[in-house]
């Protein structure tokens, strides 16, 4: 969170000017001043938090939060921005620069690369310096080769006989009969994202949304974000630059971090958008943790319609990423019978996966209904 001493100076006027009363109002008072973009509200609050912690409170949440032996409560998902909040408060030392030798480098070479570490970890969980590594390596995954036949025609060597340009090319030559051939063109189907940006998605969606900017450069991606509305967000991650994308589409969505209204979002989209994304047999990417705040059947019926009007819907939930998942929630249980595929998306490794599962002759992950079977 860049601040400078001009908004110190800011901020001890704004608590000098509204008095130091409760320690909420010590909070929204400093909020006012010092936030001025949605994702520093997270940071803020964590640092927030852990000022008014005890130094030994906190070195022993840092050793709850190192490896252990497994234990058999479900684990309790992590502090959003916890990680950077440290780093931030921690005491930075500057260390001379070793000299790098050739015996160095062929160690290094031969050593355990840092990004298969990142692979397995946790979005959550990561470091602003792993963050700006992630968002590298998700820049270079590549989607399958799953092409599928169209409607349309374009010439080839070697097809049905197109009889127009058979024509065309017989008369230039005179009379001699000269045969040209077509066949259904081939393309990959378009991916349609619906992102859930409330709150409890914030560390993930942003993350997922430089997945849909890498993908974007690769095939047709259309993009739609949600919480308490739908916003088309399209147009905005066709900039080059990623960073400029994500500030577009931040700056687009008024939404960002707020409640959830999934229902609400899905009939907007199959209502005004339907018809006009979901065409040359589009695949849909759900990515929401499906807690919606009040279930109602028209939640049922508008993922009805929305699988009916795609080739293949995906969802992808990052309260998969714990081994004590279980599908109770009346959201997820409402969602789940109307879903092709149920995967995780809280990590490079698994993003990589959803590559892989894309392709059209790949295997389907786990079937969504055992989830139900299996909760009861």
């Amino acid at each position: 969170v860049p601040v400078g001493p001009g908004d110190v100076i800011d901020a001890v006027a704004a608590v000098e000017a509204a008095g130091i009363g409760s320690r909420e109002d010590f909070y929204w008072t400093l909020h006012a001043v010092l936030v001025r973009r949605r994702e520093h509200a997270t940071l803020f609050a964590e640092a927030f938090r852990l000022f008014w912690r005890r130094r030994d409170l906190i070195e022993k949440m840092i050793a709850q939060m190192s490896p252990v032996a497994p234990d058999k409560a479900p684990p309790k998902p992590p502090n959003a921005g916890a990680l950077r909040v440290q780093e931030a408060l921690s005491p930075k030392t500057e260390r001379p620069k070793p000299r790098i030798t050739e015996e160095d480098l062929t160690t290094v070479t031969l050593s355990v690369s840092q990004a298969e570490v990142l692979k397995g970890k946790d979005f959550a969980q990561m470091s602003a310096d792993e963050v700006a590594q992630a968002r590298r390596l998700i820049a270079g995954l590549r989607l399958p080769d799953d092409a599928t036949r169209t409607r349309r025609f374009e010439a080839r060597p070697r097809g049905r006989i197109d009889p127009r340009r058979s024509f065309q090319r017989t008369v230039r030559a005179g009379g001699a009969i000269d045969l040209a051939f077509r066949a259904p063109r081939e393309r990959p189907p378009p991916i349609v994202a619906l992102c859930d940006i409330s709150g409890s998605m914030a560390e993930y969606s942003r993350l997922f949304l430089h997945f849909l900017h890498a993908m974007s450069e690769q095939r047709r991606v259309h993009s739609f974000v949600f919480a308490t509305r739908l916003t088309n967000i399209t147009r905005e991650l066709t900039r080059r630059d990623p960073d400029e994308a994500l500030s577009r589409a931040s700056a687009r969505a008024q939404d960002w971090e707020g409640g959830t209204r999934i229902a609400e979002a899905l009939h907007l989209f199959n209502r005004h958008w339907s018809r006009r994304v979901l065409g040359g047999g589009a695949v849909v990417l759900l990515f929401t943790d499906g807690l919606e705040r009040e279930v109602t059947p028209e939640l049922t019926h508008e993922m009805d319609r929305l699988r009916r009007s795609c080739r293949r819907l995906v969802w992808l939930n990052p309260l998969l990423r714990f081994d004590g998942f279980s599908a109770r929630a009346s959201g997820i249980r409402a969602m789940l019978p109307h879903v092709d595929d149920f995967r995780p998306i809280h990590s490079l490794s698994a993003m990589a996966d959803l590559c892989r599962a894309l392709g059209a002759h790949q295997p389907r992950g786990r079937e969504p209904k055992a989830w139900l079977r299996e909760a009861g």
